[in-house]
């Protein structure tokens, strides 16, 4: 199973390892900076996952699943938020904004590579 994953994450360490982590486990890996980057990548690539941080300048994470959720053509993506945010009121805006899923920062790698498994499949 060839999977694409986009992060987004404003920053360049976290980008980094997730890089890493999901390319050992076989991912092919896209990038974004931010919200707005990420709907820059979106003209041009097709991920099957998407994984984002929700505070992030420009445009934050919710903002950033409620656009991917207006585009009829990306609607059904699946997009996990991985964050260090653990309040219930945040959690709750990601979901209603559109989220799949919720990860806690710092993350398992190898849970994150079984939550991707699972809403990619």
């Amino acid at each position: 199973m060839n999977v694409t994953v986009l992060t987004v994450d404003d920053s360049r360490a976290m980008r980094d390892m997730l890089r890493h982590s999901l390319v050992a486990a076989g991912f092919r890996v896209i990038q974004a900076e931010d919200g707005l980057h990420a709907l820059e990548v979106l003209v041009s690539e097709t991920p099957d996952v998407i994984v984002t941080d929700i505070n992030m300048p420009r445009m934050d994470g919710f903002g950033f699943i409620k656009a991917v959720r207006q585009d009829v053509a990306r609607r059904a993506t699946p997009v996990l938020v991985l964050t260090t945010e653990v309040d219930t009121e945040k959690k709750n805006r990601a979901r209603e904004a559109g989220a799949t899923g919720w990860i806690v920062k710092p993350f398992d790698p190898e849970k994150l590579v079984e939550a991707i498994h699972r809403v990619a499949a």
